[in-house]
Formats: C-alpha cells, structure tokens, sequence
C-alpha cells in the first residue's frame, strides 16, 4: 500500500530528467523577447533576459545530466511530474520581471503563473507605461501556457523515452486527434500555429496596429487575457476588434479534436457536439437576460445594440475564461445590477471545452451532469429492469458508465470545495463578499475578470492563495491532491 503514496527513486530521477529538459526549452524561449527589445530600441532588457535564459538553461542541463530517465512514467509520476513542472517552470519565468526591476519576486511569480496558467490577472499596476520587451513576454507567456508545458515538450522532442500516454494525460488531456499521442500533439501545434496566424490578421484587418495584434491573438487564443492596457481591449472602442476578439476566443475555448474535425471537412459537427451545444446555449441564454437588465436600467443609455454589446461580450469573455473586459469594476458589481455579476461568475466557473486552451469545469462535464440529470428522473419512470442506453456526442458518439458520472460528480464538488475554501480565506482579509466570490471563481477558473480586489498592494497571503488558484485550475485539481497526498504520506512515516 505503501507504493501508491510513495516514488520510488528511479521515478523521481525520471521525474527530474525531464524537468531538465523543459528548463532547456523554456531558456530558449526566454530568448525570443530579446527580437522584441531590438525592434523597439529597449536594450535595458537584454541582461535580464540573457541572465534568466542561462539560470534555465543551466538548471536543464544539469537535471538532464544528473539524472537519468530509468523508467517509463506510471501515471503517478506523470501527475506528480505535471503538477511539479508548473512550479518549477513558473520561478524561472518570473526572473526577467525581476531581473528588470518591474516586480518583486513574489508579484514576479504571481505574474508569471498567471500568465503560464492563462489566467490574467496581473501584478502591474499600469499596463499603459509597461515596455514592449515585457508586454511580449506576458503575452508569450499566455500563448506558451495555452498549448501546455508537457504538452508542447511532447510536440517537440523527437524521443522522449517515456510514456507519453502517461504524460498526455496528467496535464488534463484526455482524447486523441490519431492514433499516435505524438502525431495528435503535433496537429494540435500546427491547428494553434494555424489559428495564430489567422487571429494576427484579423486583429490586424480590424484596426490594431501590429504588435497589438500579435499580443491581442496570443492572449485571446490562449483564452489568457493578459492587458495591453489599463482598459483591456475597450482601450481600442472599436466593435471589429472586439468581434475579432470573440472569434479568436471561441476558437481557443473549443475541443481542439473538433476543430481537426471541421478542419477535415465535416463541419456539421460542430453544431452536433454535446459542448458546442452547451456553450452556445448558455451565451444566448445569459446575453438575452444581461441585455434585458442593462437596458431597463439605462446602463449604457437607450441603446439596444450598445447595451447588448456589452453583455454579450462579457459573457463571451466569461465562458471561454480569457478575462478580457469592457466593464471595470465599480460599474461591473453596481450598475449590472447583481444578475449580470451573478451570471459572470457562473459561467466563469463552469469555463470553457475540453482539449481547450480554457479552464473551469468545462463544458463537456456539465452537459454530461444535465444528461445525467435526465438519465435520472427516467430511471424513476421506467420498469425496474429496464436497460437505458445512456449516450452523448462529442467528436462521436461517447457511451456514458455510472463510473464516468462519479468522477465527474467527485471533481465538480472538490472544485467547489476548494472555491469555498478560497472565498473564507480571502474574506478574512477583505470583506467585501460579492467582489471575493467573483475575484475568487475567476482565478480558480484562470479567468482574469477582476472585481478590482486584488491589486500589487495586496496581503501576500491573498497573492498565494491565487497562485494557488491558477495552479490547481490549470492542472484541473487531480495532479495537485495527489502531490500533497504523496508529500504528507512522506511526512507522516518520518514521524510514526
């Protein structure tokens, strides 16, 4: 029983090599902003980028030789190497922010967990004077943590001698685009290579000059929504840019196994889908009700159209959890009337599709709840011995076991278990309960639709909980239990 809870030395030493070998790509990664800095004449960042790189690069290095990949990876190991791989990855990038003297390291690390996480919440406190070299790397950032840390070290290593099935799974992948795990993550590189092209012309044909564009595309296909500035993307009062940016967020916020469907030319799918169904229900849903409300109150004055491209923006930015906004606190909690504000924290703890860039519960578990629902009430109905086929569509056709609706029930309520945890925590040091329960789903979800509590001035307390919060969104809970179930195992039989 003890080697469930326990990792034995040859898996930590794969476990390391392999943290090594993401250290090696995110040191060349922490090159690229350096273009950036030429481009723009802001030298000043060159040592701290070079200096970052090299700390990477030399932890990488010495992990890959240190230690060697003995074995393939369990499960285990590849949750506990997932869950570990963020921390690690997410120090190293905070050093160019601190490097540079932007940020303490703390409000370094938040930001760059934010940004890993897509979640977008951010540590400055004026976005309009921060410098193209770092705007790039947060955006970056955001574009790297969309495709996934393992994820993209599986779509680049020719060899990993390892199960990648194992590591596929432990960042929350879960479907297959081929046979191969390796061939799925190269289609879904060349998809998000495909559909970063296509965001920058659109950003950039809707009036955004070119660099906005490339950070406008890499922080809304990633459904990051890191800001430019200080007004996020109202900053531009432009609607083309806005509809750009919903396009772009939808697109990063859906199955990636159904856009290589569509792609192939079935199209149709899409509209057959258990989540396309979800999702677009919910957002005419919620934009038809938030329009109502902010037009009888005169919230954005008499204009139909205007009030309704409000709410449907918010709520499109909601349910993909990029986070990016044209209402700002205090107009989101006091003129939206409460029902606004409630139906924004749902949809952003319900979150976005599977195989996604997106966080929250995801669509494809609560369409399964509803079935479930459903499957439920008719169980009540029908002769005690009667076989019921429970089925749904996503990609094809799926067959739904009562095993499949017990993990989804158990995540949906340890979600709600550590959201509640959260909310308590962050009321002790601001009371303020309708702003910490919005701030709260919106990190948990890795949103980054701010209420306006948490700023750089903030408890550090409060800045670790959020981490915390990105963190175990990000890796959907599971990989972060079973760490802490492993570390207090560990710490207990030192003791007894």
């Amino acid at each position: 029983m003890q080697t469930i809870h326990r990792l034995s030395r040859r898996e930590l030493n794969t476990i390391m090599h392999f943290t090594g070998k993401v250290c090696m790509l995110l040191a060349v990664a922490m090159l690229v902003p350096l273009l950036v800095a030429v481009i723009y004449n802001e030298p000043r960042y060159f040592i701290p980028f070079i200096i970052s790189s090299m700390i990477s690069a030399l932890i990488g290095v010495s992990f890959v030789k240190l230690f060697q990949a003995e074995i393939k990876m369990t499960l285990k190991s590849a949750m506990v190497f997932s869950t570990i791989i963020w921390l690690v990855v997410c120090a190293l990038g905070a050093l160019p922010y601190y490097f540079s003297g932007e940020l303490s390291y703390l409000n370094a690390y938040f930001e760059a967990m934010s940004g890993f996480t897509t979640t977008g919440f951010s540590m400055f406190s004026n976005l309009d004077v921060v410098s193209y070299t770092i705007h790039f790397w947060r955006a970056f950032t955001q574009w790297i943590g969309g495709l996934g840390i393992i994820f993209l070290l599986l779509a680049l290593l020719r060899s990993t001698g390892v199960d990648v099935m194992r590591l596929y799974l432990a960042e929350g992948r879960e479907e297959r685009l081929a046979p191969s795990i390796k061939h799925s993550t190269r289609i879904i590189l060349y998809i998000y290579l495909f559909f970063t092209l296509i965001g920058i012309i659109l950003f950039f044909a809707a009036g955004m000059p070119i660099f906005d564009s490339i950070f406008a595309t890499f922080v809304t296909l990633s459904t990051g929504g890191f800001g430019l500035h200080n007004t996020s993307i109202l900053f531009y009062n432009n609607v083309w840019i806005e509809i750009a940016a919903m396009i772009i967020m939808m697109i990063g916020a859906t199955n990636f196994a159904l856009h290589y469907t569509v792609l192939k030319g079935n199209w149709k799918e899409y509209f057959r889908d258990i989540e396309s169904k979800v999702a677009y229900s919910l957002i005419i849903i919620s934009t038809v009700i938030v329009t109502l409300v902010l037009y009888s109150n005169n919230v954005y004055g008499n204009d139909l159209l205007l009030n309704f491209r409000f709410a449907l923006f918010q709520m499109v930015s909601a349910i993909t959890t990029t986070g990016l906004q044209t209402a700002f606190y205090p107009d989101l909690l006091s003129k939206w009337i409460g029902v606004g504000t409630f139906l924004i924290t749902i949809l952003m703890i319900i979150g976005a599709g599977s195989l996604s860039t997106g966080g929250g519960i995801k669509w494809l578990r609560l369409g399964v709840l509803i079935k479930g629902i459903s499957w439920q009430i008719k169980s009540f109905i029908l002769p005690g011995k009667a076989v019921m086929a429970k089925k749904i569509h996503h990609v094809t056709e799926l067959r739904i076991t009562d095993d499949i609706l017990r993990i989804i029930g158990v995540f949906v309520f340890t979600y709600f278990v550590i959201y509640i945890l959260s909310v308590i925590i962050v009321l002790i040091y601001y009371p303020d309960i309708s702003r910490v329960i919005f701030e709260v789903a919106s990190a948990l979800s890795n949103v980054g639709l701010s209420s306006g509590i948490l700023t750089p001035d903030s408890p550090a307390v409060v800045k670790i909980v959020f981490i915390i919060n990105f963190w175990m969104g990000r890796l959907e809970i599971w990989p972060v239990l079973l760490l802490i179930a492993i570390t207090i195992n560990n710490l207990t039989r030192k003791f007894y």
